[in-house]
């Protein structure tokens, strides 16, 4: 197993490796807008942050804050060990298409309740994320759906090397 070398934060800064594990949800009022073929899928001051040792932030944005309408079902499942079941949505703008862009905890396990009726997206399959007007690093990995900002230090979960942790 390689050593992690944690990047240590400045200020207004957080580490990756402080956040704890099983992760943690907090709301934020930071705007959270997502840009997808033009067309502004959300715009909101009401989500939720998802914070676990190694992964950058992933941000859950309330349903009621979603362009759904571009929306369709996937057929994909997966399930997380603190969250339960995922279900994923393509997002369809146009004629551009984003495969499993989305995903959702239609019944989650009791503990992560508050994410019922939230969606989180992946940034790199997006035009543009932005967190208060920053635009986004999306974490590396087709597997993780990390938001990396100047805000966040790592290294991150994804990132080469990270095979080992």
């Amino acid at each position: 197993m390689s050593e992690i070398i944690k990047i240590e934060p400045g200020p207004g800064q957080e580490s990756v490796w402080d956040y704890p594990r099983p992760p943690k949800i907090e709301d934020t009022s930071k705007n959270i807008k997502i840009i997808f073929n033009k067309v502004v899928i959300v715009n909101t001051t009401h989500a939720k942050r998802v914070l676990e040792k190694s992964h950058p932030p992933v941000y859950y944005i309330p349903r009621e804050d979603v362009e759904t309408g571009y929306l369709s079902p996937a057929e994909n499942k997966t399930y997380c060990e603190w969250k339960g079941q995922a279900s994923y949505f393509h997002l369809n703008v146009g004629e551009k298409q984003a495969r499993y862009a989305c995903w959702t905890y239609p019944n989650p396990i009791p503990a992560f309740a508050e994410l019922k009726n939230h969606l989180a997206f992946y940034a790199q399959k997006m035009d543009e994320c932005y967190v208060n007007c920053e635009l986004v690093t999306p974490q590396p990995g087709k597997f993780y759906g990390g938001w990396i900002t100047k805000e966040i230090t790592g290294p991150f979960k994804g990132e080469p090397g990270s095979e080992s942790w």
